[in-house]
């Protein structure tokens, strides 16, 4: 039987209330998925007078549980001066507060078979552990302490400023990396704030100072532009009670304020163009790519279902011609990724230089193809499969549901229930499909190369 999912609470519809319309100091009921009467997953959401927004998923039948805390600031809200100053802040925060050394932090997790680590983005900062269920307070405590109270020292940012070098140097070896920062360069411009890589450069890492990076710290990590998403074998309110004890330091939820919403402004365009890489490689990274969908655009559901059919696949287009068909690469895929005024669709190839002529043209002929005539009804059918099992099969676990609700709250302002994402794909048809191509496709491109000259 299938489950029967539905939202409850102050707000009618699924997935259309966002804590920015919120009552602060409540809760709310966001989703609730039943099977054969039992409640299998329970969202709810609290709005703290701070600002802060917590939001749990409560699954039966697991032991686990994961949290992430996502910051509402990435790379993309650095000054140049700033570059990098995102990814340092998220390396520093695991090296000492006022109650617990680097070590301390680090083995607290380790003692109880956790997962603990980080990541920066674009636009937004995670901080993320999974533990057993029982371990979910310490997991609580250890992350509260280090995002409101880490001290930030002088010998930790020296410290810390090696590694952040080496980490540069081991990208620019990496031509997966070099790559993407060249696409993204040449589509918003390398001085700005889309454009710029997230790690830094080696001028503007050297430049910062501690100052400057504390200064950071204290402006951003705020509760307002804070989501700590919590999913697993939990209970919403024990959850908010271990958050409002383990955020409280440094004042940090002293204030009364009202959330920060998500980005919001005009469209960015991709700029077209050649650029190029030189490394002493034997094969050849190539990615055309062209504008693509902002993240809010209603046509998305669409192109996903397009982009599974052109190369994200190995019965699509591009794999069975470029690999299957003709040999001329290994690794051949498609990929669309959205900011809140732009996006990206790309097509990555990996092949030896001597093929990279017949490569292109290949991709090119067939993405001309897909922008004349659109894809085929059996193309439609298993990109709406393909997607329908990787949403299902990628939400088997606490963490990808932390996740799930966490971007959710944070980026995109509503939580679509996995039956509206379900229904979403199956209402899609082949004239949104032939569209939505017709117009991405057709786009001028952007042309990357990395490798030997």
């Amino acid at each position: 039987m299938s489950p029967n999912t539905r939202g409850t609470g102050r707000h009618e519809g699924v997935g259309r209330s966002s804590g920015y319309d919120q009552e602060p100091g409540t809760t709310v009921t966001l989703e609730q998925t039943e099977v054969n009467g039992a409640v299998t997953s329970l969202v709810r959401r609290t709005v703290h007078p701070s600002g802060l927004r917590i939001v749990t998923e409560q699954m039966a039948g697991v032991r686990s549980a994961t949290i992430g805390v996502f910051i509402g600031v990435g790379s993309r809200d650095e000054t140049a001066r700033q570059h990098g100053c995102s990814h340092f802040l998220e390396h520093l925060l695991f090296k000492g507060t006022p109650s617990r050394t680097a070590l301390e932090i680090s083995s607290s997790l380790d003692r109880v078979g956790g997962e603990f680590n980080a990541y920066t983005a674009k636009e937004y900062t995670c901080f993320h552990a999974r533990v057993l269920d029982d371990d979910l307070p310490l997991a609580v405590d250890v992350m509260g302490d280090m995002l409101t109270s880490s001290l930030v020292t002088e010998e930790d940012v020296e410290a810390e400023r090696d590694v952040i070098l080496d980490e540069i140097a081991m990208h620019d070896d990496d031509p997966d990396d070099v790559i993407h920062n060249l696409v993204a360069a040449q589509a918003w411009g390398a001085e700005t704030p889309l454009g710029r890589g997230i790690a830094g450069t080696e001028e503007s890492i050297a430049a910062l100072t501690r100052d400057e990076i504390d200064e950071f710290y204290k402006a951003h990590y705020v509760a307002p532009r804070m989501v700590v998403a919590v999913a697993g074998n939990i209970e919403h309110d024990e959850v908010v009670a271990m958050v409002e004890k383990a955020f409280s330091g440094s004042g940090f939820l002293g204030a009364s304020a009202a959330p920060v919403p998500p980005r919001e402004g005009s469209p960015i365009d991709v700029v077209p163009g050649e650029t190029r890489a030189e490394r002493p490689l034997e094969q050849v990274n190539v990615i055309l790519a062209r504008q693509g969908l902002q993240r809010g655009d209603d046509r998305r559901f669409a192109f996903e279902v397009v982009n599974t059919a052109v190369g994200g696949a190995t019965s699509s287009r591009l794999f069975q011609e470029v690999r299957e068909h003709r040999g001329l690469a290994y690794s051949v895929y498609s990929y669309a990724y959205s900011h809140a005024e732009t996006g990206l669709f790309g097509v990555q190839v990996g092949c030896l230089p001597a093929k990279l002529g017949e490569v292109l043209e290949v991709v090119r002929s067939e993405l001309a193809a897909v922008a004349r005539d659109g894809i085929t009804a059996e193309e439609l059918e298993l990109g709406k499969g393909q997607l329908r099992g990787g949403l299902v099969l990628g939400l088997e676990d606490s963490a990808s549901r932390m996740s799930r609700i966490g971007r959710a709250e944070l980026v995109h302002r509503e939580l679509y229930s996995i039956d509206e994402v379900l229904a979403r794909i199956d209402g899609v048809t082949l004239e949104e499909c032939r569209e939505v191509a017709a117009e991405i496709l057709s786009r001028p491109e952007i042309l990357a190369v990395v490798g030997p000259a």
